[in-house]
């Protein structure tokens, strides 16, 4: 099974340290040129900024690519790249950009303040996992409502649409290998009255925090 983590949404952070001001930027982008096209309309908004450090990682063709815009060596890009790939995020572009302060921070200084940037952007962004979801349906009592979505949860499922009527339908996309499961402990849990109905497949995106 296919599965990958991207950026949930777009995101922009900012913090101080020792009077430098760093501006963090997270997109997600499906390709190389939408990852350029970001980091040039983010040197033209911040022209008069030192430094904008950036990396890129995209998901087609394996394509990995950082920049650390005149920084020392080592100092900006490279740590930025690796808090997407110790995370496994792809589809991903990432600007910190630099006012500096005056004070300089040295290169583990540096190391530690491009890589809480880009982190918070991160953190801000959110996480979405990719994969194929098997999308069921659960028609259930109204009583029963609030512990079906409990067992979706609890088997790494996310709730989609309710319906209403007579009795409460729970729809809810699950991972491939936890259907089976999921329709045997409905099955417990209604004493048989109930079943979880697989309705079809997707393969999308859906936010895990």
């Amino acid at each position: 099974m296919t599965e990958y983590y991207i950026p949930t949404g777009d995101a922009e952070t900012e913090f101080v340290e020792k009077r430098s001001r760093f501006i963090g930027h997270v997109w997600r982008v499906e390709s190389e040129e939408e990852a350029r096209a970001r980091i040039e309309a983010t040197r033209k908004k911040y022209h008069d900024a030192r430094h904008n450090c950036w990396c890129y990682l995209i998901r087609e063709g394996g394509i990995v690519r950082y920049s650390d815009d005149g920084e020392p060596q080592g100092t900006a890009g490279q740590p930025m790249l690796g808090v997407f790939q110790k995370e496994e995020i792809t589809n991903v572009c990432c600007v910190v950009t630099r006012y500096f302060g005056g004070i300089l921070l040295g290169a583990g200084g540096l190391v530690r303040a491009y890589t809480r940037s880009a982190k918070d952007a991160l953190d801000a962004a959110g996480r979405s996992v990719v994969r194929r979801w098997v999308d069921t349906a659960v028609p259930c009592p109204y009583a029963m409502f609030e512990r079906v979505k409990l067992e979706v949860e609890a088997c790494g499922g996310v709730l989609g649409e309710t319906e209403y009527a007579a009795d409460v339908t729970v729809h809810a996309l699950l991972p491939e290998g936890a259907v089976e499961p999921f329709q045997a402990r409905i099955t417990e849990l209604t004493a048989g009255t109930s079943t979880a109905q697989v309705v079809g497949e997707v393969f999308k995106d859906v936010p895990i925090g």
